[in-house]
């Protein structure tokens, strides 16, 4: 399975270089209590970043940050509501990062990553594939990325999606139509994700159970014998999930434009960040279903990536 390490270090590099930019030539400036505010946000971050290249390393399961990823924005967003005097435009932000973090954990949940013994849990497919990739043949090689990507990269990403929260805190306007509108598009996109995740869910359980009552993929019934989900949203887009995933954080950027920092303010790297993180997500998903399913190739041909579009026949 091919990996695009350029790539990666290069989204490390644009988050090192790019939010410092936008802050110092773009601003807002944060003032004292933001600053007090983010220490306490990157405490938790370092502090979650050790723990999953520790905890990954040692145990060979590196899911510990797919865990924490619904996690976090809770802790964060909370945090900063509650340093920020519980204004209403940071609770509504709080508690739609919440809603959005109970949907993702139980989504996860249910595929058996979580366990009383919190070290272990099933792993995301994906990582065992990763690993196995040429560029990590060498032991070495998996664990500097691990400690790059999967601990560091990736809980910095998270933490700047919730960055509009932070610069929201030091303003004076009211909860206003701008906040209103955020809220409520990114309420839909959450309900969006959730229907998709059920479709994608019960398509997926149905398609097992035919098979283990010892049936061939190619002989259970339409369409299931494609093997991959076309009913519903994914039958109008190929990641109707990650199509909402990433239109929620960019919703909940326009909240940091409710609060009178601009239409561009620094807060953006994050939502920015998680579109390009979910072109090569995307990418490596479809890679591994070009390899399993053989219609997979036409859909792709047929079907966006991520916007809806026609329907797939």
């Amino acid at each position: 399975m091919k990996m695009n390490i350029p790539l990666m270090a290069a989204l490390i590099a644009l988050s090192i270089i790019v939010c410092p930019v936008l802050y110092f030539t773009v601003g807002p400036a944060l003032d004292a209590t933001q600053l007090e505010t983010l220490k306490i946000l990157l405490i938790i971050a370092g502090g979650s970043a050790a723990f999953c290249f520790i905890v990954g390393e040692a145990t060979g399961n590196n899911s510990q940050m797919d865990k924490l990823w619904s996690l976090l924005p809770i802790a964060y967003t909370w945090v900063i509501a509650a340093k920020g005097g519980m204004s209403a435009r940071l609770v509504v932000m709080a508690s739609l990062a919440t809603l959005w973090g109970i949907r993702l954990t139980f989504n996860f949940a249910r595929k058996g990553a979580y366990r009383l013994k919190f070290w272990e849990g099933t792993e995301d497919y994906r990582w065992a594939i990763v690993r196995s990739g040429p560029a990590f043949r060498k032991r070495w090689a998996w664990a500097l990325f691990d400690l790059g990507f999967i601990s560091i990269y990736q809980n910095a990403l998270v933490l700047m999606t919730t960055f509009p929260a932070l610069v929201a805190m030091q303003s004076s306007a009211p909860f206003g139509w701008v906040d209103g509108i955020a809220a409520a598009l990114m309420l839909g996109f959450i309900i969006w994700e959730t229907v998709a995740d059920e479709q994608q869910w019960a398509f997926h359980s149905r398609k097992h159970a035919l098979l283990a009552d010892g049936a061939s993929l190619e002989d259970l019934p339409a369409p299931y014998n494609k093997g991959f989900n076309t009913t519903g949203l994914w039958g109008h887009s190929r990641h109707p999930n990650y199509f909402a995933e990433q239109a929620i954080w960019v919703c909940f950027y326009i909240f940091s434009i409710g609060a009178g920092m601009g239409i561009a303010n620094w807060s953006l790297i994050g939502a920015l960040l998680l579109v390009v993180l979910f072109q090569g997500s995307s990418a490596l998903a479809e890679e591994i279903s070009g390899g399993k399913y053989p219609e997979y190739a036409k859909y792709c041909r047929s079907v966006p990536r991520f916007f809806p579009g026609k329907r797939y026949v």
